[in-house]
């Protein structure tokens, strides 16, 4: 089947859900992808910061294909060896104290918001059911996920949204004091904004709010969804910051591509969940949790981190020195990164794939780089180069 075929097949068949590009991928290997009519891309989005160590890795393949031989799934009813594994990985790395598995980010989320409302019922202060969001931010698309998301675009159709959140200005301390009161029992913040245009949190700013939050005996939480998993240059991405968190949730790079998502807690805040209070099918499940005992693995080993500060650091200094009168800036931690311009970049995106560079927005005007962690400066250099001759090409 080609581009064309599977294309008028999904769109007979597949729910309208999603603007989709032109061509369907069919194979994958580390930072390239080839799609049903044969065309070589280099994927600078990775399944929109999934596939952390590019398509197809190796040890990826061998850890999913000897599990698969042996048990695919079974009940969080008994222990599941690798999902222990995974989950005292999580636990080391981070500092914190205890994991709960799921399926992706708007579940970890989800987890999040009730284990935070629920720490304080079982504390007796049940009226303490709100949480404070922010402005531009994305947490996912289950009800609750949406509502807590600062974007007006992602919730229009669906009211009645759910009650319990209020929005701050992100980078704003002072805006989020503002709305701290007797009835606030979580602040839910992304130390690097994804959807809202990647825009990193200000070190004062965290800091800050980690002081508040211990102060009125509020919970951090940081949806680390996109921004985690090596993403910024550390395993966690508040480790950049000097700061921990109360609760952090996963998903995305967990899995190096396999869906997984996670919420760590401390002892404090894990202690709301009691058998009964929460659950996932599928949570944790053998295949899921052996590819996330990989990834972490392969994150932990020697030298990785430092190849991707390095990398990152050169992918960054590149971009910046393209010159092109309709670029605001370029931003970002890591291997994410947004070019933002003074207008919308569909067709500069539509350029690119044609010259076989993947690349997506982070809102109209945001151009998003976030390759696998693995990627080279090879790599980096060819698509500097593509981006360049699109840009040249590109007008508005």
């Amino acid at each position: 089947m080609t581009n064309n075929d599977i294309a008028k097949k999904g769109q007979q068949y597949v729910m309208n859900t999603y603007g989709r590009f032109p061509i369907a991928p069919i194979r994958g290997k580390g930072s390239y992808l080839w799609d049903a009519d044969g065309k070589q891309y280099l994927d600078f989005v990775g399944g929109i910061a999934v596939c952390i160590l590019g398509h197809c890795n190796d040890e990826l393949v061998k850890a999913l294909q000897e599990q698969s031989s042996q048990l695919w799934h079974v009940s969080n009813l008994y222990w599941i060896k690798p999902q222990v594994e995974a989950a005292e990985k999580l636990v080391k790395e981070s500092g914190l104290d205890k994991v709960f598995f799921c399926n992706s980010g708007a579940e970890a989320n989800e987890a999040a918001i009730k284990l935070a409302r629920k720490h304080f019922y079982r504390k007796q202060e049940a009226s303490r059911n709100q949480i404070i969001v922010f402005k531009e931010s994305f947490h996912g698309r289950t009800l609750a996920a949406v509502t807590a998301t600062g974007q007006t675009k992602y919730q229009e159709g669906f009211a009645p949204l759910p009650g319990g959140f209020v929005y701050a200005d992100f980078n704003n301390l002072t805006s989020v004091e503002a709305l701290v009161d007797e009835n606030t029992c979580a602040v839910l913040v992304e130390p690097v904004q994804g959807e809202g245009g990647i825009k990193p949190a200000d070190p004062l700013f965290l800091s800050g709010l980690r002081k508040l939050c211990d102060k009125e005996g509020i919970l951090l939480i940081f949806d680390e969804v996109q921004c985690g998993m090596g993403r910024t240059g550390s395993l966690f991405a508040f480790q950049q910051y000097g700061i921990k968190p109360d609760i952090i949730t996963l998903a995305k790079g967990l899995g190096g591509g396999f869906p997984i998502g996670a919420m760590v807690a401390n002892e404090k805040a894990s202690s709301g969940f009691a058998p009964g209070d929460h659950a996932s099918t599928f949570g944790g499940n053998l295949l899921a949790t052996a590819a996330a005992n990989q990834v972490l693995d392969m994150l932990h080993a020697d030298g990785f981190m430092q190849q991707v500060q390095k990398t990152s650091g050169y992918l960054k200094n590149e971009l910046a020195k393209i010159i092109d009168q309709r670029i605001i800036e370029t931003r970002g931690v890591g291997f994410m990164l947004g070019m933002e311009f003074n207008c919308e970049i569909k067709g500069l995106v539509d350029i690119c794939l044609q010259k076989g560079l993947l690349l997506v927005g982070a809102g109209p005007n945001v151009l998003r780089f976030v390759p696998p962690l693995t990627i080279s400066e090879e790599e980096i250099n060819q698509a500097i180069k593509i981006l360049q001759e699109a840009l040249k090409e590109w007008t508005v």
